[in-house]
């Protein structure tokens, strides 16, 4: 016999955080090295403000997809229908936890990550504007998994057995 308790919920809870702070902090970082890297190229040449500003945005996705996933799982445990709140049990919590796991540690990891990788796109822009095609192919190929993480959240979520 199952039996609800304020510890499910909280784990949900727990679960709905990760899901969205980290993947968030991620890409707060990856588009902090991407804004310190250009800010150096745009002070000699303004100019290149937009192509620096493209590889900036990259690594903010993977924040995107954790508050997409965050949002899901609010859906799910009726956060936005006050007082109706859905009460889990222990299991069911853990269950909210391994299901915003993927995108939590992945899109955590790959935003930082992409960040690296556009930071060192702007010496591309730098010294070869022409060839911006280049560093932003390298930036979204770290994209990949996360979205595959996404991915893997997502049907975690429909699969949840409630």
């Amino acid at each position: 016999m199952e039996t609800t308790s304020w510890l499910g919920t909280i784990l949900g809870f727990f679960g709905i955080a990760l899901a969205v702070a980290l993947p968030g902090i991620g890409s707060a970082i990856g588009v902090g090295l991407v804004g310190q890297a250009g800010a150096g190229v745009v002070t000699e040449d303004p100019d290149k403000f937009g192509q620096i500003l493209l590889l900036q945005v990259i690594p903010g996705t993977q924040g995107i997809y954790g508050l997409l996933t965050g949002f899901l799982l609010m859906m799910r445990l009726n956060v936005f229908s006050f007082g109706n709140l859905k009460p889990l049990t222990v299991e069911q919590g853990l269950f909210v936890i391994m299901a915003a796991l993927p995108i939590a540690l992945v899109g955590w990891h790959s935003a930082i990550s992409q960040g690296k990788a556009a930071a060192a796109g702007v010496g591309v822009v730098a010294k070869r504007p022409e060839e911006l095609g280049k560093p932003v192919t390298f930036a979204a190929m770290v994209e990949t998994y996360a979205v595959l993480a996404f991915l893997s959240s997502l049907l975690l979520i429909f699969g949840l057995p409630f």
